[in-house]
């Protein structure tokens, strides 16, 4: 086994390709690390993020292909929402079908000349102009590149992005293999910028594996594979998947409605995770190498005719699309929250950011903070039709209302007013009104994310409003996720893969490492990941979490804001120190 990561470093100013040995495995481990470690080593850390120099990196961890649920890629990059490094996560065929091709990571620089797609396999890189994918959605720029590159069906993962990337709509997303996504913080965009439309991973290789490993190797897979299987470990997933959380969080009094200004509903059983299942669920599917099948795909028909005629779609949904587009809308008709999905999945905008945005905009208009004439369309909560205007509004930017909520709320906030409103945690908020700590941990978090510590359980299950209690919860869950995100492994497979576990997972392909070693490189890590995104702007003790958090009423009662103030402050020091350690 190399040492060292093998890294394909693409130029796409230069059209040119070169393969590229990187610094020592146990240093970065791979995936978060390693996309931080290249990052540091090819980015102007002045930079613009739409300076071509800027790279895009995509990783995977050191047991993707050996191990179940190891089914990630880590993209790391410039977000062009705030201008830090920011790291983005997805699934489908991306992990497989890089680790196919023979590399640890690859990273991409420059700017083509024109539209264009990026090919990659084991034995080859083609950059091909595609001039005429310009404008196109996200689908149909995927059936068309599946008929340009029709080589390794299967094997094969499609990354493209939609109007709103090639648009530098702030948080547009990278769409993977249909049903995935790079999404949050602007990836999108940064493909956009290098007039970059898809990347074809071909996975057309295969991996060396050592005879003199298979028995220790088969007897830890199947120990994992057993926690995975037959175990009430990640069921939940598959089942009713994440959407299940609607009805819970909605009792607790926990489930932003109509831009959080209610946090429960009478009619949440019209869009709850029971509702979907019975109505609209058509399949579940899963990421390559990965026996869950938490993916939930909903078909939605669309009545065309007056003689009852069709046509019909296939949607992922989850619980975070459905808080975004549906209850922060105040919609309550479940087909209605699929054809939003599936809008702003055609444009290639983030959910979250895009219904964050929207019911921002309505209660902005509600208010008289902005006008008809900005948002072009009546928005009101609960109201399908002007919502799907909107969305095509904001991934093309068609004024300059719509130009700037596509930089985020808060910029468009600061412009027009209603900065008290915008629900905003460093980035759009994800949909939880557990209280103080989830709401400081994603506003300071590092990926601005609720999966950063999973905080929202930490306030499920704390009473106590013990900051050092809370501190620590941050800070040990992130330490954990940043070394899980190493290996790249979903976050759905924590109870799988204890830090224990991943060291026995590493030593049986031919690693030397002691649980020891691991806990203290992802400390490194964690580390090394906030010192650059300081170094490219962040700093902890200016965030301002708006006045609308401080107006929750959940089943603990109405939010402390000292106790909150106090946290922020607190966790702020804590990311100073980690940064400079």
């Amino acid at each position: 086994m190399n040492n060292k990561f093998k890294v394909l470093v693409v130029d796409l100013s230069q059209k040119k390709a070169s393969i590229e040995y990187f610094d020592q495995r146990n240093n970065w481990l791979g995936g978060s690390g390693l996309a931080a470690g290249l990052f540091a080593h090819f980015a102007d850390l002045k930079a613009d993020p739409f300076d071509p120099s800027q790279p895009i990196i995509l990783a995977i961890g050191p047991l993707t292909g050996y191990f179940p649920m190891m089914s990630k890629t880590v993209l790391g990059f410039q977000s062009p929402y705030h201008g830090q490094y920011a790291e983005t996560h997805a699934g489908g065929r991306s992990a497989l079908a890089i680790r196919f091709t023979g590399y640890d990571a690859i990273v991409i620089k420059g700017r083509a000349e024109r539209l264009s797609c990026l090919a990659i396999s084991s034995k080859s890189i083609d950059i091909h102009e595609t001039p005429y994918l310009q404008g196109q959605d996200i689908f149909k720029t995927g059936k068309i590149l599946r008929r340009v590159y029709p080589e390794h069906s299967g094997h094969r993962s499609i990354l493209r992005i939609g109007p709103a990337g090639e648009n530098l709509a702030s948080f547009a997303l990278i769409n993977v293999d249909t049903y995935r996504h790079f999404g949050r913080l602007g990836s999108g965009a940064i493909m956009g910028a290098k007039n970059l439309k898809g990347i074809v991973l071909a996975g057309d290789s295969h991996i060396e594996f050592e005879a003199t490993q298979g028995k220790e190797y088969n007897k830890t897979y199947d120990e994992i594979y057993s926690i995975i299987t037959k175990t009430k470990a990640v069921h939940k997933y598959h089942d009713l998947g994440t959407a299940q959380n609607l009805i819970p969080l909605n009792e607790l009094k926990a489930l932003p409605w109509r831009n959080l200004q209610a946090t429960k509903d009478t009619k949440i059983e019209n869009i709850s995770g029971e509702t979907f299942a019975e109505k609209l669920l058509l399949r579940q599917t899963a990421c390559a190498h990965c026996p869950v099948g938490c993916i939930h795909i909903g078909l939605l028909r669309e009545k065309f005719g007056p003689e009852h005629e069709f046509l019909y779609r296939q949607v992922a949904y989850d619980y975070e699309p459905i808080f975004a587009v549906g209850s922060m809308l105040g919609l309550t008709q479940e087909d209605y929250v699929l054809t939003l999905l599936e809008d702003v999945e055609r444009v290639g905008l983030d959910v979250i950011s895009t219904g964050v945005a929207l019911a921002w905009a309505t209660e902005a208009l509600q208010k008289g903070v902005v006008s008809l004439s900005q948002t072009l369309v009546p928005l009101e909560f609960g109201q399908l039709g002007p919502y799907r205007e909107a969305i095509t509004h904001l991934a093309f930017k068609k004024n300059d209302f719509y130009a700037q909520l596509a930089q985020g709320t808060m910029k468009a906030a600061e412009k027009f007013g209603g900065e008290d409103f915008a629900c905003v945690l460093g980035q759009e908020m994800a949909g939880y009104a557990t209280g103080e700590t989830y709401f400081v941990s994603q506003a300071l978090g590092f990926r601005h994310s609720h999966l950063d510590s999973g905080a929202y359980s930490f306030d499920q299950e704390e009473d106590s409003k013990n900051i050092s209690k809370a501190i620590n919860f941050m800070l040990e869950q992130e330490r954990y996720r940043c070394l899980l995100n190493s290996m790249v492994g979903c976050l759905f497979g924590r109870k799988a893969y204890p830090v224990e576990n991943i060291c026995k997972a590493l030593n049986s392909l031919g690693y030397s490492y002691s649980k020891e070693q691991l806990e203290e490189t992802a400390k490194e890590i964690q580390a090394s990941r906030w010192a650059l995104k300081i170094k490219t702007g962040f700093d902890p003790e200016q965030v301002k979490i708006p006045k609308r958090y401080l107006e929750v009423e959940n089943w603990k009662g109405k939010i402390d804001p000292d106790f909150l103030e106090q946290l922020k402050k607190a966790y702020a020091q804590e990311i100073k120190k980690l940064s400079q350690s």
